[in-house]
């Protein structure tokens, strides 16, 4: 029986998935290997959270700018104030909300939408990207920054030396992602933003509040992003304006998200093997000389995607296997019975 046909057997096949991934670094200990997953997982969840927009027609080019800013606030509030990163993502979190209503009610009230809408929001990328370049007293700049090692208890401070906890929390974080997708996608509000994305004017003559329903997913997105850019902090103990701000994120996140599969749960995850992947090989095979190379062929392959692959890889695959199981068309029984009549009434 297929699984499209069993309500029990999605479930069986998502638990027996789970054990499997959280068995994967007790199985196989290989640091190198370890932390290729872990950035998958987490560049996967923060791939998911642009989507969030983006499968509703919200392309943003700022989501650089929120994940900077949840990566840069709790590392400042840890080296400057000694907040724990327990208590200081979540004023990142409040900060990257803050910035996406201050961005996004002014668009959204005025209906600044599409490619306006876009370059908006790469303004707010490059924005941050200048504060954080600017204020180099504080945040080293182009330099980069580094949270500072603990002296007491690991947890307090989230850091930690060890791959296998760090890959068990960004598979929390990762599924916590596809969760937040699945209710989007089977909520109330996923009619609303379809019906806003076909025809804003037919939205909300059919009474749908247009700039609540378009700030609650762009806040959604944005804490996410957030919470992305925080744990890749905590995770790699270095950040820098290249690595987790400015317009380069943002196009990543695209590429990833629309190469992936814009409208499955999965696709950014599919997308974010193949950035990762990339990125390794390039710097494995070419060194300091394949620096940028990574943005040129983003950039190239998403222009391919967008116009013969649009559904994205995992997307098109999707559709094609429906298409085998449909069922083949059949002629109307109806149709040889009037058959046979004619032939009968028609002279020999």
């Amino acid at each position: 029986m297929s699984l499209g046909r069993n309500p029990i057997a999605w479930p069986i096949a998502w638990a027996v998935a789970a054990i499997v991934l959280a068995a994967v670094p007790f199985v196989h200990r290989d640091p190198y290997h370890l932390h290729i997953l872990i950035l998958i997982l987490i560049w996967s969840f923060a791939y998911t959270s642009w989507s969030m927009m983006g499968r509703f027609g919200l392309t943003s080019l700022g989501h650089g700018g929120f994940m900077g800013v949840g990566a840069y606030v709790t590392a400042l509030l840890w080296n400057h104030l000694g907040l724990t990163p327990w208590l200081g993502i979540p004023i990142a979190l409040v900060c990257a909300a803050i910035l996406a209503l201050i961005v996004g009610y002014p668009c959204f009230r005025f209906r600044i939408t599409g490619h306006y809408f876009a370059l908006v929001t790469l303004a707010l990328s490059g924005i941050v990207l200048q504060v954080i370049t600017a204020t180099r007293d504080w945040t080293g700049g182009s330099l980069g920054y580094t949270p500072e090692a603990t002296k007491g208890s690991q947890l307090l401070a989230m850091q930690s030396g060890d791959k296998v906890v760090w890959y068990l929390g960004a598979l929390v974080v990762w599924a916590f992602g596809l969760v937040v997708w699945t209710w989007v996608d089977r909520s109330m509000a996923r009619s609303a933003m379809d019906a806003i994305s076909e025809d804003e004017d037919a939205a909300a003559a059919a009474g749908v509040n247009v700039t609540a329903e378009k700030l609650k997913i762009t806040v959604l997105s944005a804490l996410m992003t957030a919470l992305a850019g925080a744990v890749y902090c905590q995770y790699q103990m270095f950040i820098s304006p290249d690595t987790v701000s400015g317009i380069g994120i943002s196009l990543q996140m695209v590429f990833a998200a629309v190469v992936g599969g814009l409208y499955v749960a999965l696709g950014p995850t599919v997308g974010a093997i193949i950035t990762i992947l990339l990125a390794e090989m390039l710097r494995i095979g070419f060194g300091t000389k394949a620096v940028g190379w990574d943005n040129l062929i983003y950039g190239a392959l998403l222009v391919a995607f967008i116009i013969f692959l649009p559904k994205g890889i995992l997307g098109s695959i999707l559709d094609r296997l429906k298409l085998r199981r449909a069922p083949a068309p059949t002629r109307p029984a109806a149709e040889p019975a009037r058959a046979r009549s004619a032939s009968a009434a028609s002279p020999p």
